[in-house]
């Protein structure tokens, strides 16, 4: 079994139930979260909005597919009733996200999938919660920790 780690985001609508049932669907459907961080409050990021973030990042340990972790990721956010993701760097505000961040020491790219995820060294909303409970994880590309790329993040 390797460590998958997601990332959850919500700044539409009750924002905590959103997290505690994206986590319920996870669990159900992924596999068993090891580990959560805390909850954080954060600024849109990548576009204009007047809501809040809360984020969130969960260890689970999966045997699943990273293909089938993507597309049990993408029915669970139609269920909460995300209606569109985010395409060519286009942000709006969403009942919840949920990113693939690391699964193992993976490193894919295909049309639908890139692990780890692309932007998440560029993201102090995902860092900080990943850095809580992963600090010492090592990003397979970069080669450096998860708290040294916190450390070098603005």
């Amino acid at each position: 079994m390797a460590a998958l780690y997601l990332s959850l985001g919500t700044n539409q609508g009750d924002r905590k139930k959103a997290l505690e049932t994206a986590a319920k669907y996870i669990s159900e459907r992924i596999g068993r979260i090891v580990q959560a961080s805390a909850v954080y409050e954060t600024e849109p990021w990548g576009f204009d909005s007047n809501n809040l973030f809360l984020n969130q990042v969960l260890c689970i340990d999966t045997t699943l597919k990273a293909v089938d972790i993507l597309d049990l990721t993408q029915q669970i956010e139609i269920e909460m009733g995300r209606t569109t993701k985010s395409s060519n760097g286009v942000y709006s505000d969403r009942v919840i996200d949920i990113d693939i961040l690391l699964y193992g020491d993976i490193c894919m790219q295909t049309e639908r999938l890139t692990i780890p995820h692309p932007l998440m060294q560029k993201r102090r909303f995902v860092l900080e919660p990943l850095a809580e409970i992963a600090a010492h994880t090592v990003h397979p590309v970069s080669g450096k920790t998860i708290k040294e790329l916190l450390e070098q993040t603005d």
